[in-house]
């Protein structure tokens, strides 16, 4: 990866944490909670930003076999793992979707919320979108992709302050959120199961300005039919953006989780801790969010929903232990 990367800072905070490399490191921060199972994703940065399209496909088989191994390795650690593609290189992606989750057992796909600055809605991408659910009918996990290239005012070249990541990673699940809604993706593929990061973002949150706000679709915006687009919809906006899935990575953070699930419904949030993306470079979090969840007196169905229910639902994985996936 050190060698493809055309922006080492990409891959600047990767090499410092050993959890994320090192899977004796993993293993021994696993131990410390015992039962807790994970799946396997790649992290950011997307591989699409990490290499061109000449290079990003075999990074992709490279990163897929290498989980497949650790799978087969430690089933009972990681059940599964989710697949990553090469998203600037299309008919590649395709091919390493099937391969993935043909051969090498993979639970689903990753994406990220835009493809090197490219919305997810752009036509290019829709294949993948199509085969995923009507081939192989497996879930999208969606996750942001924003830089510091990203800036703030259009005054600026770049974002300050890490706003581009606190503030602008929420804004950016959002937006591509609301560019599948409005581009007809549950319509056209009622059967698509895309789970969003962070809780859904700041969806759950802003409920009033979508529901009521977002009812008077079109009525701010003279320079498209955006009226009859809404008139067009068989549903409300926000019935549509109540049809993701969002997980509890929120760094353990209570009313946030509270707030998702009363948007989302208990039945369409998963497990998941963001590790090791925290200060202690990776068990703090798998401390401080299963604390927040039990802080909400939920029952221990619903609990149970959430920690390892609804993943092994939606995933069809045997539950092999009392532990959370995540």
């Amino acid at each position: 990866m050190k060698a493809l990367a055309r922006d080492l800072g990409a891959i600047k905070r990767w090499l410092t944490i050993p959890v994320l490399y090192d899977l004796g490191a993993r293993l021994r921060m696993m131990d410390q909670f015992p039962g807790y199972q994970q799946l396997l994703t790649l992290s950011n940065p997307p591989i699409e930003m990490v290499a061109g399209p000449n290079d990003s496909p075999a990074l992709a088989q490279l990163a897929n076999d290498g989980m497949a191994e650790i799978v087969d390795q430690y089933p009972e650690r990681f059940p599964g793992f989710v697949a990553s593609l090469p998203m600037n290189h299309i008919p590649a992606a395709l091919d390493e979707m099937d391969r993935a989750i043909e051969q090498l057992g993979a639970c689903g796909i990753q994406i990220y919320t835009n493809v090197n600055g490219r919305p997810l809605d752009d036509p290019e991408f829709w294949p993948i979108f199509e085969r995923a659910v009507t081939r192989h009918q497996v879930p999208i996990w969606m996750h942001p992709a924003r830089g510091a290239g990203f800036p703030d005012y259009l005054t600026e070249k770049k974002s300050k302050f890490e706003i581009w990541w606190t503030f602008g990673w929420p804004y950016e699940t959002s937006a591509a959120m609301t560019r599948m809604v409005f581009s007809g993706f549950f319509d056209r593929l009622p059967d698509l199961k895309l789970i969003t990061h962070h809780m859904g973002a700041m969806i759950p949150f802003f409920d009033g300005r979508i529901g009521p706000g977002l009812d008077q679709f079109g009525s701010r915006t003279s320079d498209e039919d955006y009226e009859g687009l809404l008139k067009r919809m068989p549903r409300r906006p926000i019935d549509y953006f109540r049809m993701f899935y969002a997980d509890t990575a929120l760094a353990g953070g209570s009313s946030g989780l509270r707030c998702g699930l009363d948007f989302f419904g208990v039945d369409r949030v998963l497990f998941a801790c963001d590790c090791p993306f925290d200060p202690e470079g990776g068990p703090m979090f798998l401390r401080t969010i299963p604390e927040a969840i039990d802080s909400l007196g939920l029952s221990d169905e619903d609990r149970g929903k959430i920690y390892f229910g609804n993943a092994m639902k939606m995933l069809r994985l045997r539950h092999r232990s009392n532990g959370a996936a995540g």
